[in-house]
């Protein structure tokens, strides 16, 4: 019997550690969304949520995934997945002088969807510089 737990205990531990590295980011992306981050205007949570109240003429644009997007996101949010940024952008957003707040999950591929549509020719493309769960956990409203 201590032979079994011990087999699940190792077995568990190799799992555990090969999942951490997988999902851990490599230095070099960690540098790209830092770079990223320096070169975009950022805006807080709370600048966002004040342009949500007061009906600002903007775009609140998600860029994570879908299935991310339709778990839950921030009111009026339209979802053009960081993937596809490039592709879809132009039929979503055809005005490259609109106001877009940009946000995902951690602020890590907002970041780089901020600077690409910067590179675009957006010009007033910003950062929401939050995470997601910052937004939920300041209670802010989220569509489901």
């Amino acid at each position: 019997m201590r032979k079994r737990i011990l087999v699940w205990m190792l077995s568990f531990v190799l799992i555990f550690s090969m999942l951490s590295l997988a999902l851990a980011q490599p230095p070099v992306v960690k540098e790209m969304v830092a770079k990223a981050k320096a070169a975009v205007k950022t805006v807080s949570a709370a600048d966002v949520k004040a342009a949500i109240d007061k009906k600002e003429n903007a775009v609140i644009l998600d860029v994570r995934d879908p299935n991310e997007y339709a778990a839950g996101h921030l009111p009026g949010a339209i979802n053009v997945s960081r993937g596809t940024l490039e592709f879809v952008i132009w039929t979503k957003v055809p005005d490259q002088n609109a106001k877009i707040y940009v946000y995902c999950k951690t602020a890590g591929r907002s970041a780089l969807a901020t600077k690409t549509l910067n590179d675009l020719g957006y010009k007033n493309a910003v950062l929401m510089d939050a995470q997601f769960e910052d937004w939920i956990k300041a209670g802010y409203p989220v569509v489901r």
